[in-house]
């Protein structure tokens, strides 16, 4: 069974994001936010052109992104209000389209889906990654980039991408 990825950048700086992305083998970034800025190197450009650097194709996907009253409740605590919001968010029309086009994104290649949540259950992104594995087949592998070598240590148990696994190459 093939594998995407997710992660957050909270609390990690973009050496350790990237040597994480490195050391799972991740090829392709998904970027899910609907507010692509960061003091920290994150931003949609920086991070892009240092991605590149690194052989990592980016995309952004702003349709996918969690639109401001979800992340207001999710900065809140209220995630039952955060879920609600963004389940409403996702069925529309332009995240529907984006989301197919995510789908043919993650096919070809190890992808990551980013956003700046450390904890992927308080973050959209898990909603995204479900979404995706459903028309995929993948499975959902989180992780966490305040430790690459976590990564490199445990290499030999890391899931792989197999181009073709997914329910769509059928």
């Amino acid at each position: 069974m093939s594998v995407v990825f997710t992660v957050g950048y909270e609390g990690t700086d973009i050496d350790r994001f990237v040597r994480t992305l490195k050391a799972v083998g991740v090829e392709k970034l998904a970027d899910v936010r609907a507010v692509a800025v960061s003091r920290k190197g994150f931003s949609k450009t920086k991070l892009a052109s240092r991605l590149a650097e690194e052989g990592i194709e980016y995309s952004h996907f702003i349709a996918l992104g969690d639109p401001k009253p979800g992340r207001e409740a999710a900065r809140a605590g209220e995630f039952d209000r955060f879920r609600a919001i963004y389940g409403a968010h996702i069925e529309t029309l332009a995240a529907q389209e984006s989301l197919r086009d995510l789908v043919d994104f993650v096919q070809s290649a190890p992808t990551c889906l980013l956003c700046f949540e450390r904890d992927p259950e308080t973050c959209h992104r898990t909603i995204v990654a479900q979404e995706v594995i459903e028309e995929t087949g993948f499975e959902v592998f989180n992780l966490f980039a305040d430790d690459p070598e976590r990564y490199v240590r445990h290499a030999s148990k890391l899931p792989r991408f197999n181009p073709g696994e997914g329910l769509t190459a059928a």
